[in-house]
């Protein structure tokens, strides 16, 4: 680490360990989120950038934060399927509400999508940033340096695999996928099978042949019987649904990695540039944001770029989000969240590499991932119009430390997190020498 960026490296990981320690799991819409929130304000009202708090309304249990309910489901469905075999009417009450959920967990928990959230507890939660303008007040472009305040709830399977992080992690990640797929697979043959009873046996009420004879088949008498064990199985499947995430917010993640990491680095290099004003981009302006809500479905960064879309804040800017900068072996530029269909900017793509080879950044991921699971905040900007791409430096396998309360200071180093510093500052070298080279 170079010795004049090393300060800001220290600075940055005391922020991390005050937000870990000094304040605690930081939940989406909770008291602790906005109390961090409101204490990057005033590290930015320390070195003279007014911050801009702007709150908005969030359901932290219509998206993925509502992943639960989806095992809740399961079991009663489970369970009713037994009555439904003696009373088949049933079968269509439970059809018809099953679909209803599937539609809220396709397009709320996969898609992030917020139709359904009106239906939910709503919170209010908060943006804060600060904006840095040249001295001359002049300026070209924007850079958004954004990173996220909250946490997640402790997702179970993933921290009970903490038993084996040292002498079996395959096992303890297999354990994960397992318990995970299987609750899926049991939540959607469910869905199938009340589909399936419902065809069959409302064709059956208008005389349909083929239905009546299926019932008078004796392949329907077995797959009756089998319907005896189906639901015993499919309700332990909801079981590990039901327990994804920790409900109780003491168990909550305390976020050190994910994400006070990116806020206090997104921090760190607004103040490098407020303390160094020489070596401020040229026509350029810099915004630091902190944005909430981006575990229940990127709510944060939705409300900010519905809000700035139209005022010029968000003309030609780049946003380097960044999002958990803890793992030195997994220094990584995430292009793309396939779960949103969303393709992140290939300039930025190619700097974050370039950068990498630069500084002799060898990555077990090789420098470049897609976001498998979920999405970051570099979506609601892409589609906003923002040239954006996910910076992290983190293993992209839920292993034990990932949303879970073990993921704390002591993991990782103040010299991983100094490295992203210099990454970052090392990019917007980049943007700068392109930007001039456009004009």
């Amino acid at each position: 680490m170079k010795e004049e960026t090393r300060k800001y490296a220290r600075e940055a990981f005391e922020i991390v360990e005050h937000a870990a320690y000094g304040i605690g799991s930081r939940l989406p819409g909770t008291e602790n989120e906005k109390k961090f929130g409101a204490y990057m304000g005033e590290k930015l009202r320390e070195i003279g950038i007014k911050p801009i708090r702007e709150e908005f309304g969030v359901s932290p249990r219509s998206s993925i934060g509502g992943l639960p309910y989806t095992g809740y489901i399961c079991i009663a469905m489970s369970a009713l399927s037994y009555l439904a075999l003696a009373i088949p009417q049933i079968w269509y009450g439970m059809t018809f509400f099953y679909i209803a959920a599937t539609v809220w967990l396709i397009c709320s928990v996969f898609l992030y999508k917020t139709w359904f959230d009106m239906f939910f507890h709503q919170e209010i939660s908060q943006n804060t940033y600060g904006v840095l303008e040249p001295e001359d007040g002049k300026f070209d472009y924007t850079i958004i340096l954004s990173a996220h305040t909250d946490t997640c709830w402790t997702w179970k399977h993933s921290e009970h695999s903490f038993l084996f992080r040292n002498s079996k992690p395959l096992i303890g990640l297999l354990e994960i996928y397992i318990k995970v797929g299987y609750g899926a697979v049991c939540y959607f043959l469910l869905l199938f099978i009340c589909i399936f009873m419902s065809v069959l046996h409302l064709s059956a009420e208008l005389n349909a042949a083929w239905a009546l004879s299926a019932l008078e088949s004796e392949w329907f008498s077995v797959f009756t019987f089998i319907m005896y064990l189906v639901p015993a199985l499919t309700a332990l499947g909801g079981a590990f649904l039901a327990m994804w995430n920790d409900k109780n917010p003491q168990n909550a993640s305390k976020g050190a990695m994910d994400n006070a990491t990116g806020v206090a680095l997104g921090y760190e290099v607004i103040k490098y540039f407020k303390e160094n004003p020489d070596k401020m981009p040229k026509n350029c302006r810099i915004v630091d944001l902190n944005t909430g809500c981006e575990e229940v479905g990127l709510r944060g960064a939705m409300a900010f770029a519905r809000e700035h879309k139209n005022d010029g804040l968000l003309d030609n800017a780049w946003n380097i989000n960044i999002d958990s900068i803890a793992d030195d072996e997994y220094f990584e530029v995430v292009i793309k969240d396939d779960w949103m269909f969303t393709r992140f900017d290939k300039d930025l793509e190619r700097m974050f590499k370039e950068t990498f080879a630069e500084m002799g950044i060898v990555s077990k991921t090789g420098g470049c991932i897609h976001n498998p699971v979920g999405g970051s905040d570099s979506t609601p900007m892409k589609r906003a119009g923002v040239k954006t791409v996910t910076f992290a430096a983190q293993n992209p396998m839920p292993t034990w430390y990932y949303h879970t309360w073990h993921d704390v200071p002591e993991r990782f180093s103040e010299e991983t997190v100094g490295k992203g510093f210099e990454v970052i500052l090392r990019v917007i070298e980049k943007i700068s020498e392109q930007e001039e080279n456009e004009r």
